[in-house]
């Protein structure tokens, strides 16, 4: 069989360096090129991206500005098919753009006869009645619908989307591999130098936050060992702490929210010293959200926790190799909750969105509480008790894991397994 190429378009929430983004589009780029090695259809993707110059040096693919209709246009005619997603692209609870401008793209796609494909989206919460029936004649006219959970089904189905028509499957970002060479090891023990290379050259840094003798704050970049400063002494102790990631974002105005996950840490903190590792993953304001909470977690290292941040870290697989490192990981944001179950990490979630509600659903397991209502000491029971538990939770999990990394694979197969059969 002679081997053919096809040109797809990739449309998303790409270039804003958003890591669970970013994340989702590397992993639907990963599972193309393996499927397409599979098969004698060789893709050449086109990326939709607010800063395409960014998205062409992160990836190493050709993107044009999503904004930009003659590009945007050009790009879909020349093209062979248009990938939709994933992610969140369809919903109206943060502005009234995002449905219009996503629909725009597939429909104008649909227009230009080509093939459209829905990648694992998550539908929803859609609560404006004026975009149903929107949503639904554009994606009546999908050659492949797939949503990552079974309430963006459900919806698909009361707009009039026949069962057969909607596939579930996972997030793609359960299938995003580490990066090559990764060295995968917790936190706790050393540092390699290619893993400080790696980081530098993302152009990120990591800093850990300590303490000396005075109790003074001070940055100081991570050696090859990590060091615990005691409050008495600025001697030097080598030790192994348990590894809690913790990703934050703003969400409730009065941020109660992140004052309960501070009250909670500095409880898990007060009865065993841990290393919290915050871990932004929507830059800059992640790190403003994460050091918010730090600016109030002061006095736990001198009992001899530590505390670190992952600074300006947007590659998604170096972002998942800091995630792999952890025994626990305390979330905000759905994608720090995926990377850390890919990673068979024990995921605490903390829902702001049903998305966080429905993730864990797939892992029988439900949120520790929601913004609206968290609880401080709950939260640190769960994670004390998860910490204690961990080998029990990796058994009772690890065969879901498995099956839910491979599935992630699916939409990407069936998209190439199309392209082929046109020829």
């Amino acid at each position: 069989m002679v081997p053919t190429t096809k040109k797809l378009v990739i449309s998303g929430y790409y270039g804003f360096r958003n890591s669970g983004d970013e994340a989702v589009l590397k992993s639907i780029l990963t599972a193309l090129e393996e499927e397409s090695q599979r098969s004698n259809v060789t893709i050449e993707p086109i990326v939709l991206s607010i800063d395409p110059a960014w998205t062409t040096s992160m990836y190493g693919v050709r993107a044009v500005h999503r904004m930009k209709l003659k590009e945007v246009r050009e790009a879909l005619k020349e093209s062979d098919g248009l990938i939709s997603g994933g992610g969140s692209l369809l919903q109206d609870a943060t502005g009234l753009k995002s449905i219009p401008y996503y629909l725009g793209v597939i429909k104008l796609a649909q227009w230009l006869k080509k093939p459209t494909f829905i990648y694992a989206q998550g539908i929803g919460p859609v609560n404006r009645k004026i975009f149903n029936p929107m949503i639904r004649s554009v994606f009546k006219s999908c050659t492949y619908v797939s949503v990552r959970d079974e309430q963006s089904a459900d919806y698909l189905r009361r707009l009039g989307l026949k069962w057969n028509q909607i596939h579930v499957v996972p997030d793609p970002v359960m299938g995003l591999p580490l990066p090559e060479k990764a060295f995968v090891q917790s936190v706790g023990g050393n540092i390699t130098s290619d893993t400080v290379d790696a980081t530098a050259a993302d152009g990120g840094n990591s800093t850990v936050v300590a303490h000396d003798a005075s109790g003074v704050d001070v940055d100081a970049n991570i050696t090859l060992e990590r060091q615990q400063v005691g409050s008495d002494t600025s001697e030097t102790k080598h030790v192994k702490l348990p590894v809690i990631g913790v990703s934050v974002r703003f969400w409730e105005a009065d941020r109660k929210e992140l004052t309960a996950i501070a009250a909670g840490l500095k409880k898990l903190a007060a009865r065993k010293a841990v290393h919290l590792r915050f871990m932004p993953f929507h830059l800059p304001d992640d790190v403003q959200a994460s050091r918010f909470i730090m600016e109030m977690l002061d006095d736990i290292t001198r009992k001899g926790s530590e505390i670190s941040i992952t600074e300006d870290l947007t590659d998604p697989q170096l972002m998942l190799e800091e995630v792999s490192r952890c025994d626990l990981m305390i979330g905000m944001r759905l994608h720090s909750l995926i990377y850390a179950a890919s990673q068979y990490v024990p995921p605490v979630g903390i829902s702001y969105d049903p998305k966080i509600d429905q993730f864990l659903l797939r892992l029988e397991s439900e949120p520790a509480g929601d913004t609206g209502s968290l609880d401080g000491d709950k939260l640190a029971e769960q994670v004390a008790g998860l910490l204690d538990q961990r080998s029990q939770w990796l058994k009772q999990h690890e065969d879901r894991i498995t099956a839910l990394k491979q599935e992630a694979r699916e939409p990407a197969k069936q998209i190439i397994t199309y392209l082929g059969r046109k020829g």
